[in-house]
C-alpha cells in the first residue's frame, strides 16, 4: 500500500503523539513505596526488656518487745527417754522464734510479693541456673534448714544424714501431702506447686521435728537472716504488695494475705525499715 505524503506526517504526528503521552504517564505514575519487614520478634523482646525497670525490697524482721525470749530447748543432750543417740548429742533447740540478742532480729521468715505486678525472667532464669535445686536434710535429727523458699521449677532433695531412719511428713493446702521414710543416708528427690501459705514439715518418727517449706511460681522471694534482714531483688517498679510471715506469729506485715503497700523505683532499694513482731500475737 503506497502512503501519500499528507498521510504519512498524519501518522508520524499520532505515533509521536502517543509515544509522548505514554512517556508523560511513566513520568508522573505515583512512586510505590517500598515494603517494610516487619519487626522481628526478638527485637520487640529486646526493646521490651530494655524498657523494663527493676528495683528491690529490704528491711528487718525484728522482735517488738523489751525483753528477749528464751530459745526453746526441743531434747536435752543425752535426754535418757530418747532412743536414738544420734538426736541427743547436744541441746536441740526451736528454731520457730529466735531472737538476736544484739539486734532483736528474726530468723527463718519469709518475705515475699503477694499477686507480684509485672514479671522479671532474666531473674527467675538466673535463679533456676544458679539452684536447680534445693536441699531440705535431716541432721542430728533437725530439719535443715527450718525455713526453705523457693521455685515451683526448682527441685526438693529430701534427704538424711542421720544413721537413723526418719520420715518426711508435710502438710499442703492444695496438692497431695508426701508421707514417706527416709532410710538411713538416703534421699528422695521431689517437687511442689505453688502455695498461698507455707507448707508445715514433720517428721512422725521423731515429733519435735519441724521445718516450713514455701513455694512460688515467681522469684520474688527471701528468708530472713539471723539478724532479720531480707532483701528481694529484680523487682517490676511500682507498687507492690510484701508480707512477712513468721511462723509463731504468721503474719507480721499489715494487710494479712495481701501484704503491705511498697513503692518500688528502678534501680533503687526500698527500704521499708523495721517490721516489729508483737510478742502478743505468739502462738505457744
Amino acid at each position: 500500500m503506497k502512503l501519500s505524503p499528507s498521510t504519512g506526517l498524519t501518522i508520524a504526528a499520532a505515533c509521536g503523539l502517543s509515544v509522548a503521552a505514554f512517556a508523560a504517564s511513566r513520568l508522573t505514575r505515583p512512586a510505590v513505596a517500598a515494603a517494610v519487614p516487619p519487626t522481628p520478634r526478638a527485637a520487640i523482646a529486646l526493646n521490651a526488656e530494655a524498657a523494663a525497670a527493676f528495683g528491690s525490697i529490704k528491711g528487718r524482721l525484728v522482735w517488738g518487745g523489751s525483753d528477749i525470749p528464751e530459745t526453746k530447748i526441743l531434747v536435752k543432750k543425752g535426754q535418757p527417754d530418747i532412743k536414738d543417740d544420734v538426736c541427743k548429742t547436744e541441746d536441740l533447740t526451736s528454731k520457730a522464734l529466735i531472737v538476736d540478742p544484739k539486734s532483736k532480729g528474726i530468723g527463718y521468715a519469709f518475705a515475699y510479693l503477694f499477686q507480684p505486678k509485672g514479671s522479671n525472667p532474666e531473674a527467675e532464669k538466673a535463679l533456676l541456673a544458679k539452684n536447680p535445686q534445693v536441699v531440705i536434710d535431716q541432721v542430728k535429727c533437725e530439719f535443715v534448714p527450718f525455713a526453705t523458699a523457693l521455685h515451683t521449677s526448682q527441685k526438693v532433695l529430701l534427704k538424711s544424714s542421720d544413721p537413723v531412719g526418719h520420715n518426711v511428713h508435710t502438710y499442703p493446702f492444695g496438692q497431695a501431702a508426701i508421707n514417706t521414710l527416709i532410710p538411713p543416708m538416703r534421699e528422695l528427690e521431689t517437687k511442689f506447686m505453688p502455695e498461698k501459705r507455707p507448707i508445715p514439715v514433720k517428721c512422725d518418727i521423731h515429733p519435735w521435728m519441724e521445718s516450713y517449706l514455701m513455694v512460688f511460681d515467681h522469684p520474688f522471694f527471701a528468708v530472713t537472716a539471723a539478724d532479720g534482714s531480707f532483701e528481694i531483688t529484680g523487682v517490676p517498679v511500682g507498687e507492690q504488695k510484701l508480707v512477712v510471715w513468721q511462723s509463731k506469729v504468721g503474719y507480721a506485715t499489715t494487710g494479712g494475705t495481701r501484704g503491705m503497700s511498697v513503692m518500688v523505683e528502678a534501680d533503687k532499694a526500698t527500704d521499708v525499715g523495721e517490721i516489729k513482731l508483737d510478742p502478743a500475737k505468739v502462738r505457744n
